[in-house]
């Protein structure tokens, strides 16, 4: 952790807040979001491509559901959570320098929301049957009411709550960056300048090998439900 003066002499502490693992799990994490739909708006042979990204999808949420776990500080599960005194700080613009070092109270209920509603639009991917050409591996498994339902909401209620929690994903970094706070910067180079200081997050070589090792299970996790049956 580095300290560093501001031009009005005021320390500023750099810390590392997001490790490597995280910072390439957020970008092929919008990549993946963002070819999804366009490729199930061109729909035709470019399903081909979204049933391909989809499993895709998987694998990168199966490695965060593990990351969340065992990551750096900052990106572990555990400091998602916040006392509700802290959110109303928060949202009242009183909150300590700890409480949004890593993802605000807000913020963590957004990127706990958006991982929710991923799984639940994989997953029903995974269920869905479009009796035409796609069947998700795991529609066999279920009953065709339940497939029926999943197919309904991969296709319209799941999407549409994924464009609403982007979109306010993306109002919230141009609100942080009109207030100065550039969220963006921070998830490229992994550091924060924090006026007051904060532990940092482990990211050492051993930590990158063990999200190596985790990103080939998830992987390998998402190819072995792959031939439970046909795509989705």
């Amino acid at each position: 952790m580095a300290q560093e003066p501001t031009a009005q002499g005021a320390a500023k502490h750099k810390v590392r807040i997001w490790d490597l693992p995280t910072r390439l799990f957020h970008w092929l994490l919008a990549a993946t979001v963002i070819a999804l739909v366009v490729t199930a708006k061109l729909g035709g042979n470019a399903m081909n491509w979204h049933v391909l990204l989809g499993h895709v999808m998987l694998a990168l949420l199966l490695f965060r559901l593990l990351w969340g776990l065992v990551g750096g500080r900052w990106s572990r599960f555990a400091s998602f959570i916040h006392a509700p005194s802290a959110l109303l700080r928060h949202l009242r613009g009183q909150g300590a320098e700890s409480d949004s070092a890593g993802h605000s109270p807000l913020g963590a209920l957004s990127v706990l929301a958006m991982l929710a509603v991923l799984i639940a639009q994989v997953g029903s991917g995974l269920l869905s049957d479009d009796e035409i050409a796609f069947s998700g591996p795991l529609s066999r498994f279920a009953s065709g009411d339940t497939v029926a339902q999943a197919t309904a909401y991969h296709a319209h209620w799941g999407q549409y709550l994924l464009y609403a929690l982007v979109a306010l994903h993306l109002l919230a970094i141009v609100f942080y960056a009109w207030r100065g706070r550039g969220l963006v910067r921070a998830m490229v180079t992994g550091d924060k300048q924090l006026s007051a200081p904060v532990p940092a997050s482990r990211d050492t070589a051993g930590s990158r090998w063990l999200a190596l090792a985790l990103a080939f299970g998830a992987g390998a996790a998402a190819w072995w439900v792959q031939q439970l049956g046909g795509a989705f």
